[in-house]
């Protein structure tokens, strides 16, 4: 490890002194110097990343891919957003922006009371040593990592961003910084904020940083592997995200809808069902009331009275309801009608939300093992038609425009 880390600083050394220090005269900005060699060192960090993306996990893709990329364009975007992000673009603009508030703030805290806090001083000897301390700072790090992306799938106004990340249908190595920037500034501020009341020294926030977006690139990755039986219990594999990001079951969680539900999201409502018999949605759901989770959905032929699993592997999706017939919630051809009591509907959840571990969904129940490889996406884009916007402007754009109700 000492190798590495020598290795890092001198590469990052001669590249602030290359390029980064003479840009930064050039713009102006030598009182920046300080901050501008530790941007060097996230930048140096992002090409590793590249590098790695490239020349590892790409190639792997193509080795064993979970279905054929048939739309390169739509994956252009997700490249910008991680160039973005990856390249330090994004963190730039905020060490300009909120950052120095941000610092301000924690201080100002700091004056009128608040203690200095470091994790790595619960047990002196043991936790402040280097590796135990890193292994600490990743774990606590990733348990707020899980309740954050929760409550990207939880509140209403935060899914309106977020839904643009699940919104890929090609989903590639490239995938994991596809995301709105609103999103993002409220994610990044939130974790850093963490970080400092915590005590994370600046080289092992990098680090972590640094590792957590490289296992994500990869759980995004278009391939098809997963960890063993164990080994998914131990590290989140490409098959267990991809999970999250199935059509319906990623997005959504089942309800049994009483009489009152259904008294307030029935007529009065105006949902309207298209020919073939799907029915008013439920107050609060995201799409069509039945939840895609396995039979018909995905092609998979169930027994009467329920569905099975699909064989791993599959990824075709001939129409996207699989709790409607099966679970006895049948619509009357062209058009539908209110759902008795005790129905099954759908509203905003989810499953695998965790970032790095799987620990958090298994602890708190969220987790899916199912062997499956399911096509990504969002219900009402695959089923409504619903707009997220091809290129990286129009995303954001309509991401706004969600997020006020205007889309």
């Amino acid at each position: 490890m000492d190798w590495f880390v020598h290795a890092f600083d001198l590469a990052q050394q001669w590249l602030f002194e290359t390029v980064v220090q003479p840009i930064a005269f050039m713009a102006g900005l030598g009182n920046f110097l300080e901050d501008a060699y530790d941007g060097t060192g996230w930048l140096l960090v992002g090409l590793i990343q590249l590098a790695v993306m490239v020349l590892l996990i790409a190639p792997l893709q193509r080795w064993r891919p979970v279905e054929p990329v048939k739309d390169r364009q739509a994956i252009r975007p997700d490249v910008i957003y991680t160039l973005i992000h990856r390249l330090g673009l994004f963190r730039l603009v905020l060490f300009f922006t909120l950052m120095p508030v941000l610092d301000d703030v924690i201080g100002w805290l700091r004056v009128h009371g608040m203690p200095t806090f470091h994790l790595d001083d619960l047990w002196p000897g043991v936790t402040d040593h280097a590796v135990v301390s890193f292994l600490l700072y990743l774990l606590v790090l990733d348990f707020f990592d899980y309740w954050l992306h929760r409550g990207q799938h939880h509140f209403e106004w935060w899914w309106r961003l977020h839904a643009l990340h699940h919104s890929q249908r090609q989903m590639t190595v490239w995938s994991d910084n596809r995301n709105h920037l609103l999103d993002d500034l409220i994610r990044d501020v939130l974790l850093v904020t963490l970080a400092q009341i915590i005590g994370v020294a600046p080289g092992q926030f990098v680090a972590i940083v640094a590792i957590t977006q490289l296992s994500e690139s990869l759980h995004h990755a278009n391939l098809r592997v997963w960890f063993g039986r164990w080994g998914e219990r131990l590290w989140i594999s490409p098959r267990f995200h991809r999970r999250h990001h199935s059509i319906g079951i990623g997005h959504e969680k089942q309800i049994k809808l009483d009489a009152a539900t259904l008294s307030a999201a029935g007529p009065s409502q105006g949902a309207k069902a298209p020919s073939g018999g799907s029915e008013p949605r439920a107050a609060g759901s995201v799409g069509v009331p039945h939840l895609s989770a396995a039979g018909p959905s995905q092609g998979a032929k169930a027994p009467s009275g329920g569905s099975e699993p699909r064989a791993a592997g599959s990824v075709g999706v001939p129409h996207l309801s699989a709790a409607g017939p099966s679970q006895g919630a049948q619509a009357p051809s062209g058009g539908s009608e209110p759902r008795a009591a005790g129905s099954v509907g759908a509203e905003l959840g989810g499953c695998n939300f965790g970032v790095l571990l799987p620990w958090w969904d298994m602890l708190f129940g969220t987790a899916n093992f199912e062997l499956r490889y399911d096509p990504t996406g969002i219900r009402d884009q695959v089923e409504q038609g619903r707009d997220y916007g091809r290129g990286f402007w129009a995303q954001q754009w309509l991401g706004l425009k969600r997020l006020a109700g205007k889309a």
